[in-house]
Parts: structure tokens; C-alpha cells; sequence
């Protein structure tokens, strides 16, 4: 976005000509247009171009609030500049993330005495650092930060213990052992706790969930609306945890509304937790709810809790079944319309009457599932992935046919065997013949189908009349899907060694392929799209369509597609990149891709891309090519590759991109790593979070979170 200075001064002849000069616009229109430039273009350079956007771009609705979390060429100077200019003028500051920039840039955000909202998560603050900016910022009232190992609440002055006192809103992202700030904050109303400690330290030594010395002062949370808490895997993080929900067991909050703890694996519960459970089914309501897996299963707690109008449930992993979904959740059926969010991942019964004598595989209960649409019509996001959902054979109950009802779906994620249409595969079930091998060993020359690449002729062979086809053309404004393989895991989890090897996809799923993807090209306003272990694509051609049809697409993740020792899909896939002008991120993970010359042209045409990761186990590269890549996308600030190649060609790759190009890119993160190295998570453990968290990990992330937890 530019305003050419001179074209302006000397009166715009180019515009006049054709009848169209941009300082003719309202100033309403002209604020609407400013509003998608990054702030510090507007106040460090447009406005610099002529008296009137000199006016526009200092006006309150662009200064009030200043997002710099994804403004990755900005840098201390530029924020230092920005400070200084408008410093006063801003309410909301958001610089999360910012990893790039050095530790003293913190200290600029002083100017900033009306902060009522600042975002600092992703950035080292020291404690120090901490205690001299919160002293002047007296209207804070919303703050995020990390507490990261050598953080002392003993150093906070009083000055800054007195802002904390006035923080009703504080996320909390902990990478060592600590209350961080916490009992500073006596106003307390919402509370997010990002749990991310390491079991281990560099040197192998074991961790401990203790808290540092000093820290027997405890959170003070009787004012607390929303508590949330989200653990990384590991021991310690559920050991911190629990010394944070001692003191609600003791005595819970009148006004609790949302009680979330996301944790993964086995989360035991304790004397502690079921006591501070009972009391919040004897004293609250709540409108947000998520709880470990082994807190619901087994238990009676759902029967008791109360709900007022809620709007977020998550039962991840829980072995709920239907009958107590329906029940104990959504009032026997009656209208949810409060409900937006629904996470029901792995939820592998909650389809199902019961789940005693149920196999995963079983087809589910169409019943169900009609309740759920009927009394939750409002929902926005909601998650089945995970687990086995296969609709009977009986006509109109099918789960795309269920689902297409509801039309205010923003987000879906779903099983790769619940979109296979029940009818086309009982006419014709599949064979050994036509199944897509899985191995890696001698692959079978198999009969593959032309797959015309247009999308009309697509639609003639037997899209329209698919299920799927249906549904996606029921979903119009859809801006999120995700279609995951049921047994799918990713090769490269979080705190662990590489996966070699992985589970078959599911039998139901065999026939899901080609034309499926295709008919994900009707989302027109799709803006993410993760596709995961979609056994039978042949050609890819389905890829091509999206490219053209889904021009709004921003993320791309594709992983083990077709037959697991070829590619089968590289051509059509350099194709779809041609067309992907506003892609921003792209995640591959397949065994055996090949990045050379012809993949990384086509991707060199996607000229929004920022952020890249491929994951391949035996998969090569051409450092010439990548060079090559980098040199000319010039937005790409982050490029990680796990791949098959020696530990050498890794470490001269990466030296040979961040000697290049760190320069002119301050927020530059490249992680070049053989995949099956042995230090794989030592490496891992030093990638932003940021990154980590939303591009190089595999997950899904539809209602992972209850919407607008956070600015």
C-alpha cells in the first residue's frame, strides 16, 4: 500500500486522467482504507506524503489500538519512532510474539501512559524491566506476558505491585515453575495460564513443579469470571497447575462463568480438584466448560453441573457418549442457541447411544446427531476429528447431510471417513485392486482414473451428487476446514523423538480422494484448509480447483496424501500454487518430497507467503533452489524443513539463509534439521512459540479455544 508523495503534490495527473483521485474520497472511505495498513506504516511513512493523510493518519480510530504481533519487518526503531510520535495516544498495544526484537525495545512502551491493554506475550521481559514500565502505565488493565526462568516478584516495585492491583484481565504464558505476577493481581477477573515448562533442562537435568522461594503468597481469585489453563505435555506442568487451582478448591468464585483446563494426556484427578469440582456444581453457572479426560470419564459431574447460556464446550478426548451429550449437556435436546463453539475431538462414543459395548468403528447414531443440529443451530465451530464417525446406509441421515444445516458454521474439522459418500461405495466397495498401498516398500503399479482438471467437467463425473459436494456447497461462508485421517499423528510431535512410523488410515476412508477435494473448491471465502491422510488422491487435480476457486486461502497444511512412497500429487500441487496470491503460510508433511527447482518456482508465485515448513521423512532438498526461493519472496520470515538429509547439508543451509537474508529481515527464523536426528527436540525446543504453536506442530485447531479468549 502506497501513497506516491510526488504523484500527490503536483496534483495527481495519472489519477485525473482516468477520472479516479484517491484524495477526493470521503475522509470516512479514506480511514476504511488506512485502517488495513500496519500502523507504523501510516504514522512512519504515509503520512508523510500530504497535509491531508498527515491529518487521517494520527486520527484516533488508527491510533487507538496498534497491532504489531504480525508486523514482522518492523524493529527497534521503528517501534522506538512509533512510540514517540503517538505514544499517548495509544489504549491497546499488542506486540505479541515480537521475538525479533531486542529486550531494551520494552522500555519505549513507556511513553505509552494510557495503556489500558498491553500484549507482550512472546517477548523476554525481565523482571526488572517489568517493574520499571508497569510503574507509569496507571490505566493498565489488561496485560500479557511470559515469566520465563531467572524471574523475581521480589524485584517488582511498589509502584508496579499498584498497577497489578488494577489488572482485572492477565495471560500468563510460564516457562518456569511460578505464580509470576499473579498474587500482585487482587482485581482479578479473567486468568490464562499457558503452561510450557520442559521436564528436562538443556544439561538433562530433572525439573521440579516446586515454586521458587518466595513465592508463598497466594493468587487471590474472588473475583474471577474466567479461569483458563492450557498445559503442554510433561509432568511438571501438571504439578504447577495444581498448586494454582489449591487455592479455587478452597473457595470458588461466585461469579466463575468459564472453567477451561486443556491438558493433554492423562491429567489424574485429585482430592483437590473433585472437591473444587463439587463446589462449583453446589455454587456456579457456568457458560464455557472444558476438563481433562480423566475428570469427565467415569464421573457423574456432568449430571450436576449447571449451565446458564452457554457458549463453549470441549470434551477432547473424553469417552462421553451421545445419550449423556444429549442429556446431561444439552438439556434432553431442547434449543442451545447459545452454543458457538463445540469441541468434540476424539470424542470417539459421542455420536452413540452408549459406549459400554461399542466399538470405535461402529456406525453412529444419526439420532444424535439430529439433536445436536437442532438444539445447537447456532453453532459456528465445531470439531468431530479424531475419531470414527461413520454414517449407516439409511438415505437422508448422513453426517454431511446433518451437518449441512448448519449455516453459520465458520469452522469444521472432521474425520476423513465421515465425508465418504455411504451410497456410491455400496454400489461399488472397494478392492484390493484399487486401494492405495500404504508401505514403503516395491510399489504396485496400479490403474490410475484421469482426472479432468476443470471444474465443470469434475462435476459431470459424480460431485453434485455427492454427499460431501452437498455439504460444502451448503457452507458458503465457511472460512476454516480441516479433514483429518482418524489414526493420522504427525512424524514430528512436541516433546518426543520422530514418529517412523504410522498407523493405516481407516477402511472407510480408502475411497476418499480426488473428486472430495474438488469439492472443497465451493468454500469461496475459505481461509484455512488442512487436509490429512486422504488415502485415495491419485492425481491431485481437486488441488487445482481450490487454487482457482478459493482465492481468499491464507493457510495451506497437506500431509500423507495418496500413496505413502510417491508423491502422487506434486504437479497438480505446483499448479494450485500459482493461484494462491494471498497464501501467507504453507505446511507439507510427506514422506519422500522431493523441494527442488520446479517446486520452489511455483511456490516462488504465492507472493503473500511468510511462513513455511515441510516435514519429510527421506525427503531431499536443493539448497540452490531454496537460496533461490528466499531471494525472491520477499515476505518469507520463517522457513523450517525437517527433512532426510545429512546433518552437514542442514547446518551450511540454514547459516548460508540467515547470513543471506537476516538483515533486511529482523524477524528471520530458520530451522533447516534431519528429521530423525536424535537432538530433533532440542532444536524444536528453541522455535518462537508463535511459530511453534500455530504452523510447525500438526493439530487441530477448530474450537480449540472458546472464541475472543483473547485480543
Amino acid at each position: 500500500f502506497s501513497f506516491p508523495a510526488q504523484e500527490i503534490v503536483s496534483g495527481e495527473t495519472e489519477e485525473e486522467s482516468n477520472g479516479v483521485n484517491l484524495m477526493e474520497f470521503s475522509d470516512e472511505i479514506l480511514l476504511h482504507i488506512l485502517s488495513y495498513v500496519p500502523c507504523t506504516d501510516l504514522v512512519l511513512n504515509v503520512r508523510r506524503t500530504c497535509r491531508k493523510l498527515a491529518t487521517l493518519c494520527l486520527d484516533k480510530s488508527l491510533t487507538h489500538t496498534v497491532l504489531l504481533q504480525k508486523d514482522y519487518k518492523v524493529n527497534k526503531d521503528k517501534v522506538k519512532q512509533l512510540m514517540r510520535d503517538i505514544g499517548k495516544e495509544i489504549y491497546q498495544l499488542n506486540m505479541a510474539g515480537c521475538y525479533w526484537l531486542p529486550n531494551s525495545t520494552i522500555d519505549h512502551v513507556t511513553r505509552c501512559k494510557n495503556l489500558v491493554k498491553l500484549n507482550l506475550s512472546g517477548c523476554h521481559v525481565t523482571s526488572l524491566r517489568l517493574s520499571k514500565m508497569l510503574s507509569t502505565l496507571q490505566h493498565l488493565r489488561s496485560l500479557a506476558i511470559d515469566v520465563n526462568p531467572g524471574f523475581d516478584a521480589s524485584q517488582l516495585s511498589s509502584e508496579c505491585k499498584a498497577t497489578l492491583s488494577r489488572v482485572s484481565e492477565l495471560k500468563q504464558t510460564l516457562y518456569t515453575p511460578s505464580y509470576g505476577v499473579v498474587p500482585c493481581c487482587t482485581s482479578l477477573e479473567k486468568l490464562l495460564l499457558y503452561f510450557e515448562i520442559l521436564d528436562h533442562s538443556r544439561e538433562g537435568f530433572m525439573l521440579s513443579g516446586q515454586l521458587m522461594v518466595g513465592e508463598s503468597n497466594v493468587p487471590h481469585y474472588q473475583n474471577l469470571r474466567v479461569f483458563y489453563a492450557r498445559l503442554a505435555p510433561g509432568y511438571v506442568n501438571q504439578e504447577v497447575v495444581r498448586l494454582y487451582l489449591a487455592v479455587l478448591s478452597d473457595r470458588t468464585p461466585e461469579n466463575l462463568h468459564a472453567f477451561l483446563i486443556s491438558a493433554p494426556g492423562s491429567f489424574a484427578e485429585t482430592g483437590a480438584t473433585k472437591n473444587l469440582l463439587d463446589s462449583m456444581a453446589r455454587n456456579v453457572r457456568l457458560d464455557a466448560l472444558q476438563l481433562p479426560k480423566a475428570w469427565i470419564n467415569g464421573s457423574g459431574l456432568l449430571q450436576h453441573l449447571k449451565f446458564n447460556n452457554p457458549f463453549y464446550f470441549s470434551f477432547s478426548r473424553c469417552t462421553l457418549s451421545g445419550g449423556h451429550l444429549i442429556q446431561r449437556v444439552i438439556n434432553g435436546g431442547k434449543e442451545l442457541k447459545s452454543l458457538t463453539s463445540l469441541n468434540l475431538s476424539g470424542c470417539v462414543h459421542c455420536l452413540a447411544p452408549e459406549s459400554l459395548f461399542r466399538k470405535a468403528e461402529d456406525d453412529i447414531d444419526s439420532s444424535i446427531l439430529e439433536s445436536l443440529v437442532v438444539s445447537c443451530c447456532n453453532l459456528r465451530h465445531l470439531n468431530l476429528s479424531a475419531a470414527h464417525h461413520h454414517s449407516s446406509e439409511s438415505i437422508g441421515n448422513h453426517l454431511c447431510q446433518l451437518l449441512s444445516r448448519l449455516k453459520h458454521l465458520l469452522s469444521l474439522a472432521l474425520p476423513v471417513c465421515s465425508i465418504r459418500d455411504v451410497a456410491a461405495n455400496v454400489e461399488k466397495p472397494p478392492t484390493a485392486s484399487n486401494l492405495v498401498p500404504q508401505t514403503f516398500g516395491r510399489k504396485v503399479r496400479i490403474g490410475i482414473q484421469t482426472y479432468p482438471r476443470n471444474l465443470a467437467d469434475q462435476a459431470n463425473q459424480k460431485l453434485e451428487s455427492s454427499v460431501f459436494w452437498t455439504l460444502m456447497g451448503s457452507l458458503r461462508f465457511l472460512e476454516t476446514l480441516e479433514i483429518i485421517g482418524s489414526s493420522f499423528s504427525s512424524a514430528m510431535p512436541r516433546n518426543e523423538p520422530a514418529i517412523r512410523n504410522s498407523l493405516p488410515p481407516c477402511v472407510r476412508a480408502q475411497s476418499v480422494g480426488d473428486s472430495e477435494v474438488a469439492a472443497i473448491s465451493q468454500l469461496t471465502y475459505l481461509q484455512s484448509l488442512t487436509l490429512a491422510q486422504l488415502p485415495n488422491i491419485l492425481t491431485g487435480s481437486g488441488l487445482i480447483n481450490i487454487g482457482l476457486q478459493c482465492q481468499h486461502l491464507r493457510t495451506l497444511s497437506l500431509a500423507n496424501l495418496g500413496m505413502m512412497g510417491k508423491v502422487v500429487y506434486m504437479s497438480a500441487l505446483m499448479d494450485m500454487l500459482k493461484h494462491c496470491k494471498c497464501l501467507r503460510d504453507l505446511r507439507l508433511e510427506q514422506p519422500y518430497f522431493c523441494a527442488g527447482a520446479q517446486f520452489f518456482q511455483a511456490l516462488s508465485h504465492c507472493s503473500s507467503l511468510q511462513r513455511l515448513c515441510i516435514v519429510s521423512r527421506s525427503g531431499t532438498l536443493q539448497s540452490d533452489a531454496v537460496m533461490s526461493f528466499m531471494a525472491n519472496c520477499l515476505e518469507v520470515i520463517m522457513c523450517h524443513m525437517f527433512m532426510g538429509e545429512s546433518l552437514t547439508v542442514c547446518k551450511n543451509l540454514q547459516q548460508s539463509i540467515v547470513r543471506s537474508f537476516q538483515a533486511d529481515r529482523p524477524a528471520l527464523n530458520v530451522v533447516i534439521f534431519p528429521l530423525l536426528h536424535e537432538d530433533l527436540t532440542e532444536v524444536i525446543r528453541d522455535v518462537p512459540m508463535r511459530h511453534l504453536d500455530e504452523i510447525t506442530l500438526f493439530k487441530s485447531r477448530v474450537a480449540e479455544e472458546p472464541p475472543n479468549l483473547w485480543w
